[in-house]
């Protein structure tokens, strides 16, 4: 046992001797992202995303890996995020990236040792049926769509062979139940009972004034208690809203649709909750902005009984246990094994 680990150390340091780069991919701040940084930094970037991420047993994991899986959310948390929040929500996705490539490797390594083999026509369906309903049947196309990318027909087939394998062992490891105690089921319900509960709603249309034109707040207030008195004297809301609103709503009346409580900010929600079919609101005036709010109709606020609800959380109940036990056959995968983060 002593002398296994031993040559996993061994072959885990010679990979690593392979990586030219001592730094850490986690730390490494955004070089590539970062506008007018010099040649000195570029290269330091390039030097770090060209070593090893990680060692599983004797099998790396590079950096270009990680980038590849990652790439999409880091684009996402640059446009929504800066400074000091930025590096550690990109810490955090690199880490999510080099855990999950890791729990893959594990994966199919285990597929190897235990000598299963995948049935080729698996791969084969796979890669018709890409070519057939993404490029209308045109192989040509899809190969230069992957050219694109930098990927060829044979490094699609290995990855999607590798997605199937991963897939498969994940289902046939495990051994989740077939069904829940209804005791469970039960407990399950009453602790997420909000999410089998249908708000009270309010169908509704609003008159929204904000421009100048239609003079001060004061005088915006006036022109809706004069059309509060309109739809009193039986005017049609939605033909006023139509005529008065300055709101991207106007064409079709003013309609908003259903609303339930925290669909609007606090006052609005609280004033078209507190409506009655066929009510008009009291002028509501927030910032430059005036409101007339109407209710066109209401639905009563509905709990969905647990035998309605039964099929449902027995579904999600099976899937978290499905969930954890494929968890715990990852841990011992992982404990058995020689991983080294760098």
């Amino acid at each position: 046992m002593n002398n296994t680990r031993s040559q996993k150390s061994s072959a885990a340091l010679s990979l690593r001797g392979l990586c030219a780069a001592r730094f850490s991919f986690l730390a490494l701040p955004l070089i590539c992202a970062m506008p007018g940084v010099g040649d000195s930094s570029r290269g330091m970037a390039q030097e770090v995303l060209d070593g090893l991420a990680a060692v599983v047993n004797s099998e790396p994991i590079t950096f270009s890996q990680v980038r590849e899986l990652v790439s999409v959310k880091e684009k996402a948390a640059m446009e929504q995020l800066t400074g000091k929040e930025l590096q550690e929500k990109i810490k955090q996705i690199r880490t999510e990236a080099i855990d999950e490539l890791i729990n893959r490797q594990l994966i199919l390594q285990h597929f190897k040792e235990k000598g299963y083999t995948l049935p080729g026509y698996l791969i084969d369906d796979r890669l018709n049926t890409v070519i057939r309903e993404e490029h209308k049947g045109d192989r040509a196309a899809f190969a230069r769509k992957l050219a694109s990318f930098g990927y060829t027909i044979e490094r699609f087939r290995k990855e999607e062979m590798d997605k199937i394998i991963v897939q498969s062992m994940r289902q046939q490891a495990v051994k989740a139940p077939s069904s829940i105690p209804s005791e469970k089921l039960k407990k399950f319900y009453q602790e997420h009972l909000a999410d089998f509960t249908t708000e009270e709603q309010t169908q509704l249309r609003m008159i929204i004034l904000r421009s100048n034109d239609k003079g001060t707040p004061e005088q915006r207030k006036q022109l809706l208690e004069e059309i509060r008195r309109k739809v009193a004297d039986g005017a049609k809301f939605a033909d006023l809203a139509r005529l008065y609103s300055e709101d991207n709503t106007a064409e079709s009346g003013g309609d908003w649709g259903w609303i339930q409580p925290g669909t609007l900010n606090e006052a609005l929600s609280k004033a078209a909750m507190g409506l009655k079919p066929g009510q008009v609101s009291q002028p509501v005036q927030l910032g430059t902005s005036s409101y007339l709010l109407y209710c066109e109709a209401k639905r009563p606020k509905v709990v969905q009984s647990f035998e309605e609800s039964r099929d449902i959380v027995e579904k999600v109940m099976l899937g978290q246990e499905r969930q954890r036990a494929q968890e715990e056959w990852v841990a011992k995968l992982r404990k058995k094994a020689y991983i080294k983060i760098f």
